[in-house]
């Protein structure tokens, strides 16, 4: 679709910053051109678009990580005037990739017009309306190609090997002399800043170009398009080996086929988060917009609502109680296990309007009922829980120090996603290893942004930036995993890190992953279940606030007199006070 007849002015246009002028005549060209062209209309279909919008709520925290800073590659950030420093780079590229068109009697003038004749399928794969013509359009596809080709090719396979599969060799790293005017910028060791920023362009949302067009400008320069296809792919998984912050290198690396990519982020996006078969349905989305009933959280009202089942709270202490009495035999226990025996079989949902009886109801429900903190409370359903959208983004479970401290251990896997899971038998919570460096941010927050846009399936790697936000609460956290070999930190502290995953909290729409959630539900359950966890949980509610304390010790020492009258008025109490004068008099 022609834009305009002067490309250039609406590019000048942007690079000024002069806010755009809407001009009805060239609309109206533009719209009478666009409905009349002879086009093959089945260029596009079919095609998904792949390359979005950010959405807003997710730029709110960290705007800069989804802007690029260096290098513009696609349409959305070509005219900004701060990034034309790298367009002599570019230029330079090009120059270099028609020399290596010469031997084929081409120039890239036949790319842009084989590019101008897939103007439609191109503009496909893109959110926004680009708004300028074919033309200008496949020049910058070329120009840019051609620059994101040559800094690939120091992730080529030197060997020709493709996808690490078929036993072949591991992948070479080719030498920065192939670029020789890009010797300042290249460097494979990431020792150069220059490096570092051009691998953080690539990897926006907003800043990529499909893998088709790459191949299309290979494949003159090689034998077949076959070919071309398999030296891509080198180049493509080398630089995912190096880069995916999963490591997935005991075996083989995943094969890439570039054929079904969009581009360089749904690729890694795919390797992240592999499709589940089509018969499993554990990754059965559950989001926001289906129809569900919204399960409150707990408040004021709810404690009322739960009132009535407090005094059954107390009526299972005392026969606990007894429970254990029974077992010390007879003898003159039975003195006081028939007390016991009274107050278990007592009518204690009459009693719990006594104002001392009543005060007992919190302290026995936290120590004996697992799961009534807020923070860690569970669903009673759990079918019910797993199909409903969380209420906070968050996952609700404790932080790494506290399950240690509990007693869960917390092992790496070498996998994807799919690998979270719980063993309850070993109470070993399985967690992928990652990579955590100055450009993990970056990339995590962009494929949430991929994810959010273009999944259907539940929003799997937004659930687990999520999870890793609920277990990492302070710098100890991360030491922990780092000792266990699920963050290789490569920043330069471990609260850079803690402030890296606190820092991902937001997503753009709530979801559930089943597989997921059930793993965070038992370890929850797991951990709430520990007596270490119920005495601490009580102890900070209960005992270490003073007036709480005193209420419940006033408490126990009414029902202790109350017992005690009671036991005195069916015994004779003066003979065992008695005998135990007698005692101390025989004593003196």
């Amino acid at each position: 679709m022609a834009a305009s007849s002067d490309p250039e002015g609406s590019g000048s246009g942007h690079r000024r910053g002069s806010p755009l002028v809407f001009d009805e005549l060239r609309w109206v060209v533009q719209i009478r051109d666009s409905l009349t062209e002879d086009a093959d209309d089945e260029d596009d279909n079919g095609i998904p678009v792949s390359v979005f919008n950010v959405p807003k709520q997710l730029q709110v925290h960290n705007p800069e990580a989804y802007v690029p800073q260096f290098i513009a590659l696609g349409p959305y950030h070509h005219w900004r005037p701060e990034l034309y420093e790298m367009e002599r780079y570019k230029l330079a590229a090009a120059r270099r990739a028609q020399r290596r068109l010469g031997p084929a009697g081409l120039k890239l003038d036949a790319l842009v017009a084989q590019f101008a004749c897939l103007e439609r399928k191109v503009r496909a794969y893109y959110h926004r309306y680009l708004d300028f013509s074919g033309e200008t359009l496949s020049w910058m596809m070329v120009v840019d190609g051609a620059f994101l080709l040559e800094f690939l090719q120091i992730y080529a396979a030197a060997d020709g090997g493709h996808g690490g599969g078929g036993g072949k060799p591991a992948l070479g790293r080719v030498s920065s002399r192939m670029v020789p005017n890009m010797v300042h910028l290249v460097d494979f060791a990431g020792r150069k800043s220059a490096h570092g920023l051009i691998l953080r362009d690539m990897f926006m949302l907003e800043n990529q170009i499909p893998l088709f067009l790459l191949r299309k400008i290979l494949e003159p320069q090689c034998a077949s398009a076959e070919e071309a296809s398999e030296l891509l792919a080198s180049m493509v998984t080398g630089l995912m080996k190096e880069l995916c912050p999963f490591k997935m290198m005991d075996g083989d690396f995943p094969a890439v086929d570039v054929a079904k990519h969009a581009h360089l982020l749904e690729l890694l996006y795919c390797l992240l988060v592999p499709k589940p078969p089509a018969e499993d349905t554990t990754w059965e989305a559950h989001d926001h917009d289906e129809s569900y009933d919204i399960e409150e959280q707990p408040s004021a009202g709810g404690e009322e609502k739960a009132s009535g089942g407090g005094s059954d709270y107390v009526a299972q202490l005392f026969a606990a109680m007894w429970g254990m009495a029974s077992k010390l035999g007879s003898g003159p226990l039975d003195y006081v296990m028939k007390p016991i025996a009274f107050a278990a079989k007592a009518p204690w949902k009459m009693l719990n309007v006594v104002p001392g009886i009543s005060g007992m109801k919190h302290p026995v429900e936290s120590y004996f009922i697992s799961g009534t903190d807020g923070r860690y409370a569970m669903s009673s359903s759990t079918a019910g829980h797993l199909s409903r959208p969380p209420l906070v983004e968050e996952i609700m479970v404790p932080s790494v120090s506290e399950l240690v401290n509990a007693g869960i251990q917390i092992a790496a896997t070498t996998g994807d996603l799919s690998t979270i899971c719980f063993d309850c038998k070993t109470a070993t919570l399985h967690l992928p290893a990652v990579t955590v460096d100055s450009n993990t941010e970056v990339m995590v927050r962009n494929l949430v942004a991929y994810e959010s846009s273009a999944a259907s399936a539940p929003l799997v790697l937004t659930r687990y930036t999520e999870l890793m936000n609920g277990i990492i609460d302070a710098d100890e956290d991360v030491a922990l995993l780092r000792q266990r070999g699920v963050l290789l930190n490569r920043m330069k502290s471990d609260g850079e890190v803690t402030k890296l995953w606190n820092g991902m909290s937001r997503s753009a729409r709530l979801t559930k992953v089943p597989a997921m959630d059930k793993a965070v539900e038992e370890v929850n359950r797991y951990y709430n279940g520990r007596w270490r966890v119920k005495t601490k949980r009580f102890m900070r509610k209960y005992v270490f606030s003073s007036w709480q304390l005193l209420t419940f010790l006033a408490a126990i020492m009414m029902l202790m007199l109350t017992t005690l009258q009671a036991f005195c008025s069916v015994y004779t109490c003066s003979r065992w006070f008695g005998a135990v004068t007698v005692m101390a008099a025989m004593g003196e």
